[in-house]
This record gives structure tokens, C-alpha cells and sequence, in this order.
């Protein structure tokens, strides 16, 4: 069985700082492949060192490249010129993470939907798939996606923890879905057990997005009380129950999905 974690925050200083023996705990536990998170321009370009520096097999470790909704305000007339620059990269696999965060509003929404737009523009001239955020703004987000979507080669909500309305809005549109372990919080996590089962075969991918988001079913708990990837078959446990599929089977399908959606190698 190999899973693939399609969001980790490696640059996170919680997780950089024991980097490699992280890695080999993800190993160990059969998370094979990792898609390291960019947010800024600056962490994209960490992320992508990142898999320089720690994957000499050039088949583990990918990224994302992207100016996060938080950072929005950050973005200047430079900003996609420094971008397209990053996702020429090699390991750089999809362009975000992007989107919108209506729940913190740490940059003005009008700034955040402009940087949005700009990000999609850049990745229908690259060709590549979106690494969407979204945090209580799913219908503002839809209308932005809806006019690029015919042109853009894929794109995933990630961490999706949003209600029927807007799972369904995102299939409508043929995008991917990632699911973390907020799944796994039986205080906010519960609405999505029966909506996991309405996300079709090849739409599915799993992820931890660590260091945030450690699964409450996990025992027992780590005294640092941060989440990591080796943690993903938590979350791929919870998924399976839900769904009504074995765990060998959901693992088999969500790789899949990742492996074709990022364009990863399969390993042997």
C-alpha cells in the first residue's frame, strides 16, 4: 500500500527543523510520495529547495508554488513574473496554494480575488493544476473558477471542510477535493462522513497539511501536539470508513488520483 500527501507545510520551522527524520517516519508508514506547500512567494522557493536538498531520487518529494489568500496584500506588479519563474522549476507540480479566506480576512477580499485571478491566469499559460483554499467564501470562489475552469488543466480544493452546497458546486465543475484530518474532529469534522461518499473515484486525494490539523483519533496524542505525514493513514481510515471501501482500496484509488493530478512517478 503507498499513499501520496498532497499538502504538507515542510517549510513550517516545526516541521523544517527535523526534516529528514520526518521523512523517513512518512516512509516507514507508507506515505511514499509528499507535495510540499508554497504560500509565498518565499516558501515556495524554500519548498522547492526543500526537494533539492532531501529527495536525491527526484521521486518523492514535489511542491506547489503560490501566494496564499492570507498573503494576498504582499502581492506586487512583480509578484507573477517571480512566480512563473518558481513553477518552471522541475519539482514545482501545481500553482498555489491560492484561493480565498472570507473567515480570518487577513488581506482585503478584493485583493485576495485579484490575486487569485492572476494566479489562474498563470496557470492556464503554464498548464498547470490549481491548489485551491477556500474558507467560507465557496460561492465567491465558484463564480472566479467558472469562467477559467474550461482552460485550466485541474484543480483541487484542498483541506475542503466546507458543507453539501459547495462539495457539490466544486464536482459541477470537475474539480479534485482533498480531504485532511479535520474528517477525524468529532466537534466540527462530522458533516463531512456522509458527504465523502458523494466525492466520485479520481476526484479523491488525502492529506495531512501538517503541522496543522492532527488527527483527534490518533493514540496516543504527541506531547508536541503536531500533526505530520506519517499520520495520513488516520485520516485514510477515516475516509474508508465513511465510504464503505477497505483501506488497501481507497489507498490504491486516492494514489492514483494524486500520482495523475501532479504528475508524479510511480514507484516501484
Amino acid at each position: 500500500m503507498q499513499l501520496v500527501d498532497i499538502g504538507v507545510n515542510l517549510t513550517h520551522p516545526a516541521l523544517a527543523k527535523d526534516a529528514p527524520s520526518l521523512l523517513q517516519r512518512a516512509y516507514d508508514a507508507q506515505v511514499m510520495q509528499l507535495v510540499l506547500t508554497g504560500t509565498s512567494l518565499e516558501e515556495s522557493e524554500q519548498a522547492l529547495a526543500l526537494c533539492g536538498e532531501l529527495d536525491d531520487s527526484r521521486q518523492r518529494l514535489f511542491a506547489t508554488a503560490g501566494v496564499h489568500p492570507h498573503q494576498a496584500s504582499e502581492w506586487t506588479a512583480d509578484s507573477g513574473r517571480q512566480l512563473a519563474e518558481l513553477l518552471r522549476q522541475e519539482p514545482a507540480r501545481a500553482v498555489g496554494e491560492c484561493g480565498l479566506d472570507f473567515n480570518r480576512d487577513f488581506s482585503p477580499r478584493g485583493q485576495q480575488e485579484r490575486v487569485l485571478e492572476e494566479q489562474l491566469e498563470l496557470a492556464v499559460q503554464l498548464g498547470l493544476p490549481v491548489f485551491l483554499h477556500e474558507r467560507d467564501a465557496d460561492q465567491r470562489m465558484a463564480q472566479i473558477l467558472r469562467p477559467f475552469r474550461d482552460c485550466l488543466s485541474a484543480a483541487v480544493v484542498h483541506c475542503f471542510t466546507g458543507e453539501k452546497r459547495a462539495l457539490y458546486a466544486y464536482l459541477d465543475m470537475d474539480l479534485h477535493i482533498g480531504i485532511t484530518g479535520w474528517i477525524c474532529d468529532e466537534r466540527r469534522g462530522t458533516h463531512l462522513h456522509p458527504l465523502v461518499r458523494e466525492i466520485p473515484r479520481g476526484r479523491l486525494m488525502l492529506e495531512t497539511d501538517a503541522p496543522y490539523l492532527l488527527p483527534r483519533t490518533l493514540r496516543p496524542r504527541p506531547k508536541s501536539g503536531q500533526n505530520e505525514p506519517a499520520y495520513l493513514p488516520l485520516v485514510l481510515k477515516e475516509v474508508a470508513l465513511h465510504r464503505g471501501e477497505s483501506e488497501a482500496d481507497l489507498a490504491e484509488h486516492t494514489t492514483v488520483c494524486a500520482r495523475a493530478f501532479f504528475g508524479l512517478p510511480a514507484i516501484e
